[in-house]
């Protein structure tokens, strides 16, 4: 599947950091993870450092699928608000989701720390009413996150415009949140990892994937052969090629990013992430070379072509929706594109096995939360294959539905 297009900006500043090779020799290992983008770079991360035999395969050169092309802010808050998502899976399990992937972000960051990657910043979080009748919505909001030990404060429009100078009637800001290069941040966990004994290999696609109760046989489009105990689909949006029933809607996001800016003032108080409650709702963030980045106006996916075709008249609604909330701040967009992303029926990820395909596990971090969702998967599934029982499993299994 054609996943982004466009100039993802990651991609142009970072461009192609390594190089790895295309498989071409049989090979075996105790694990397989199918994948290259963040969600199969954090997997095999943990898996290494678990002293884990592992493979990394991309069809792709690696990151290069949905990674390049995402926009990265590191919420805790996930596309279902816990307001709304108790009623979805009880209370107890909305808020141990909405728990873990504030714990994510801690460990995303002691990560970054380890391997030495800079490329990650803690932000606090502003998540303000679009229209006067989602402030009662944001109230009750505010009400069950601080009841259940979340760390916020309940704005007003007056707290709004002196501190962030724009016009809302509510908002929530929460402390925890962050930001990172998630394509550089793949390519960082790989590396480390490389010297420790993980194998990557990109541009070798898989054309047959055998499931066995002891192991798994793969097959790549040159006739080369795998052989692993486990194999991890960590594949985002594809895996419709993979579950015969439908647990994802496909939709297309638009991103655009300015001009570097002079100076180094703040754009907004501790330039915090910025998104609001519309649907599909808009967000913005910083980046550490001075630039605004402002995302949003998704549609439902159809095509490529089409999602494609809608690159510059996104690119001048976004512009505008940001000038209509700061007119006073100067923002000439340099960078545009889109990308494929999935979106569940209660916001949370897939996550563990499989039962019609024997000795694998899925990494499925779905929305906009995709990369906390990627970590919590990879703690959950190196437990499973260290045979250590991890109750949260069992609140992204497919069983749910």
């Amino acid at each position: 599947m054609d996943l982004s297009s466009g100039y993802p900006f990651w991609l142009i500043r970072d461009g192609l950091p390594f190089d790895y090779p295309m498989l071409d020799a049989d090979i075996e290992a105790e694990v397989i993870v199918l994948g290259g983008g963040i969600s199969g770079a954090l997997a095999a991360w943990h898996l290494s450092e678990a002293g884990i035999d592992t493979i990394v395969v991309d069809k792709r050169s690696i990151g290069l699928g949905s990674t390049c092309a995402s926009t990265a802010l590191l919420q805790y808050e996930i596309d279902t608000p816990l307001s709304e998502l108790q009623h979805k899976t009880g209370l107890p399990a909305a808020v141990r989701s909405y728990k873990l992937c504030e714990e994510s972000i801690g460990g995303i960051a002691a990560i970054a720390d380890q391997i030495g990657f800079s490329g990650f910043e803690f932000r606090k979080s502003l998540y303000f009413a679009a229209s006067e009748k989602d402030n009662a919505f944001l109230q009750r909001e505010y009400k069950i996150r601080k009841e259940h030990g979340f760390d916020l404060t309940l704005l007003n429009r007056s707290d709004i415009k002196n501190a962030y100078r724009f016009d809302a009637g509510s908002a929530i800001l929460s402390q925890a949140g962050a930001q990172i290069d998630a394509y550089r941040f793949t390519h960082a966990l790989l590396q480390y990892s490389i010297p420790k004994g993980l194998r990557v290999f990109d541009r070798t696609e898989i054309k047959k994937i055998v499931h066995g109760k002891d192991n798994v046989r793969l097959k790549t489009a040159a006739g080369i052969q795998l052989k692993a105990r486990y194999l991890v689909y960590a594949t985002g949006y594809e895996v419709q090629n993979y579950i015969d029933k439908k647990i994802v809607n496909l939709d297309s996001t638009y991103a655009i990013i300015s001009e570097q800016a002079n100076g180094n003032a703040e754009f907004w108080k501790e330039d915090v992430i910025i998104w609001n409650t519309a649907d599909p709702y808009l967000y913005m963030r910083n980046t550490s070379d001075r630039r605004i980045l402002v995302g949003g106006r998704d549609e439902k996916f159809s095509s490529p072509h089409r999602r494609d075709k809608m690159i510059k008249r996104k690119k001048n609604l976004l512009t505008r929706d940001f000038q209509k909330l700061f007119p006073s701040i100067p923002f000439k967009p340099e960078f545009s594109w889109t990308g494929t992303f999935g979106s569940t029926a209660d916001g949370l990820p897939f996550i563990g096995p499989y039962k019609k395909l024997a000795s694998s596990f899925f990494a499925l971090g779905f929305g906009g939360n995709g990369i906390t969702f990627s970590q919590i998967a990879a703690v959950i599934i190196r437990d499973a294959i260290l045979g250590k029982k991890n109750p949260d499993m069992e609140l992204f299994s497919f069983e749910r539905i």
